[in-house]
């Protein structure tokens, strides 16, 4: 079951409150794309980007933001796949447990399909990360990441005729149902594309009996990827291909190298390439990746 020829993506940046733990966590859009172009030449093939605004560290839907780090990244001449985030605009914080409507201002950013899409429009990413559910999430208190049924077969809709691929980013295991749906309804292109997303509270616990379950339900001939968050991160990079995936590592979901060593994305995706060439699995380039996800290159 091994994958003796895994693909490593770096999710560089996130939109979490990491900034105040790591001062290595990338913000800028200059910063971001240096980043990206840095584990691109550790050996990552494929860079997951979200956008920040760069004088609080929030996370961005803001176009421009996002323009001028892709921008940066095409124009260096270093060949990666870009992986835009879609998940912003399903932010939804509650009122309280009495009275939890009208939704607080504060935190609360719901977008329309099409909105949350507009950086995805303009850009035409390789591929773009699509959030297979709704779930109470790691914010904790009155959060709800939110993504209907429909707003789902709406974004996966646009994204077909956009000819973005969708990466279908699976937090828990009926969520897994939730990709199959879509497959049916002809909404996702082949081979689908799934990243498991595990440890993240509350989804599927980063241990090996739920990490298994999801993966024998995977749909036939899918490509895809996991990864688990902090600690379990690296670790994780050997699960994941023992099992047959991909590999994710970056500092979205861990700061880390080593303890008391923050990490770089460099750093990270060095130490997967490391990880990997001990296990004798081969990393597979951006070329293999295009052929494996049946991409054309962009200019």
């Amino acid at each position: 079951m091994l994958n003796t020829e895994a693909f490593i993506t770096c999710a560089v940046t996130g939109a979490g409150a990491t900034t105040d733990k790591s001062d290595k966590v990338p913000v800028t859009p200059r910063q971001i794309a240096d980043s990206a172009i840095e584990a691109a030449k550790a050996g990552a093939a494929v860079v997951h980007l979200h956008a920040r605004e760069p004088k609080t560290s929030a996370g961005s839907r803001e176009v421009a933001l996002y323009r001028e780090a892709v921008d940066r990244i095409r124009s260096s001449g270093v060949d990666v796949l870009i992986n835009l985030t879609a998940g912003m605009g399903g932010d939804l914080v509650l009122g309280g447990p009495e009275q939890p409507l009208p939704p607080k201002a504060k935190g609360t950013d719901m977008a329309g399909a099409t909105e949350r899409l507009v950086h995805v429009k303009a850009l035409l990413p390789d591929i773009c990360t699509l959030d297979c559910g709704t779930m109470n999430f790691l914010a904790g208190g009155d959060y709800i990441m939110v993504n209907s049924v429909d707003m789902l077969k709406a974004m996966a809709k646009q994204m077909l005729d956009l000819g973005v691929k969708p990466e279908c980013e699976v937090f828990d295991t009926g969520q897994l149902w939730q990709v199959k749906d879509l497959m049916r309804d002809g909404l996702l292109p082949d081979p689908v594309l799934i990243q498991l997303c595990m440890g993240i509270p509350y989804g599927a616990p980063a241990e090996i009996g739920t990490f298994m379950a999801m993966v024998n339900a995977m749909p036939a001939n899918a490509v895809w990827s996991s990864f688990a968050i902090g600690r379990m991160q690296l670790p994780w990079v050997a699960q994941s291909v023992l099992a047959g995936g991909n590999v994710r590592v970056g500092l979205e979901d861990n700061i880390w190298l080593e303890k008391g060593v923050k990490a770089t994305n460099g750093a990270l995706v060095e130490r997967a390439v490391k990880i990997l060439s001990s296990m004798n699995v081969t990393i597979a380039g951006p070329a293999a990746v295009r052929k494996r996800l049946g991409l054309t290159k962009r200019s």
